[in-house]
C-alpha cells in the first residue's frame, strides 16, 4: 500500500497507521466513527491524508469498538492515551475534528508532556445550544433507529450549498446503503458530545496550538474565537464562507495544518 500504510487494532480501537516521516501525528474523526471505525481504510485514509505522509508517520485511530454507556468525552481520551502507550507513542502532533477536537483538548490538557502541537478544527470547549441542538436530534435518531435522517440531517448542518447541490441526489441511496448492524454506538458517542465540557480544562494545554472554525457552522456553531480564547497563546483562522465540512471543503486545509505542525522544523 503506499507509505506503508496498514490496518491495526489496539486495546480494542481500530487504528490506521501510514507515512515515512519519524515523529507521530495524531488523526481524530469526528462522529461520524460511531457510523463506521476506519477499520479496513488504509489505502483511502493514506491518499485522503497524502499531505502529512512525507513528514509524519500517521496514526488515525477510532475510538473503541465496544463503547460502555456514559462513556465520555474524557474517558475517550484516557483510551487514545492507553493506545499511544501500546504503540510506544512517547509524544505525537494532534490533529482533532469536530468530536475529534472535543477528544483532542482533553488529551493536551489532561496528557502535556504526550502532545507536541496541536490542531483543533471545527470543535467546540462545551456542549453549547447549537452542539445540543445537532446532536440531540442524532442522538434521538439513534434511539429510533432512523439511520436515513442522521446522514441527511448530517450533510445539511455540514455542507456549503454548492456541496449540497452535488449530494442531494445521492441521499437516498445514503439513507439506503453503510447502515451499521447497530446504531448504539453512534448513540454513546452523540450523548458523550452533549456531556462534553473542556472549559475548566483548556487553561492547562501547554502546547502550540491552533484553532480552525467555519463562520458558518451549524454543528457547534462558529465559535473558534471562544475557544481560541480558553487556551494559552492559541491561533485561529477562519473559513469565512465554510461551515462545519471546512476540513473537507477548504482546499488548503490540510496545508494550513500541516505548515503550523512543522513551522520551525
Amino acid at each position: 500500500m503506499p507509505y506503508g500504510a496498514k490496518n491495526g487494532t489496539v486495546n480494542g480501537m481500530d487504528f490506521v497507521s501510514f507515512g515515512r516521516g519519524e515523529d507521530a501525528l495524531l488523526l481524530i474523526p469526528g462522529l461520524g466513527d460511531g457510523l463506521r471505525t476506519v477499520k479496513g481504510m488504509a489505502l483511502s485514509l493514506s491518499w485522503l491524508y497524502r499531505e502529512y505522509a512525507k513528514a509524519y508517520r500517521v496514526y488515525v485511530f477510532s475510538r473503541r469498538n465496544a463503547l460502555p454507556e456514559g462513556f465520555t468525552i474524557r474517558d475517550m481520551a484516557d483510551d487514545l492515551k492507553g493506545a499511544m502507550d501500546a504503540l510506544g507513542l512517547r509524544r505525537a502532533d494532534v490533529l482533532g475534528v469536530s468530536q475529534g477536537g472535543m477528544i483532542a483538548q482533553h488529551l493536551a490538557a489532561a496528557y502535556p508532556e504526550a502532545v507536541g502541537r496541536l490542531a483543533l478544527a471545527v470543535t467546540a470547549a462545551w456542549a453549547n445550544p447549537t452542539v445540543q441542538a445537532a446532536a440531540g436530534r442524532w442522538a434521538a435518531w439513534a434511539e429510533s433507529g432512523d439511520y436515513g435522517r442522521i446522514v441527511t440531517d448530517t450533510a445539511e448542518r455540514m455542507y456549503s450549498e454548492k456541496t449540497l447541490r452535488k449530494y442531494r441526489p445521492l441521499y437516498p441511496i445514503l439513507a439506503r446503503t453503510g447502515r451499521p448492524r447497530s446504531l448504539d454506538r453512534f448513540l454513546i458517542q452523540a450523548r458523550a458530545c452533549l456531556g462534553h465540557d473542556a472549559r475548566g480544562e483548556l487553561g492547562r494545554i501547554q502546547c502550540p496550538t491552533l484553532v480552525l472554525g467555519g463562520a458558518r457552522d451549524r454543528v457547534v456553531g462558529d465559535v473558534s474565537a471562544e475557544l481560541a480564547g480558553l487556551i494559552p497563546g492559541a491561533e485561529r483562522y477562519v473559513y469565512p464562507e465554510l461551515g462545519h465540512g471546512a476540513y473537507e471543503e477548504a482546499k488548503d486545509f490540510n496545508r494550513r495544518v500541516l505548515d503550523f505542525l512543522t513551522r520551525g522544523r
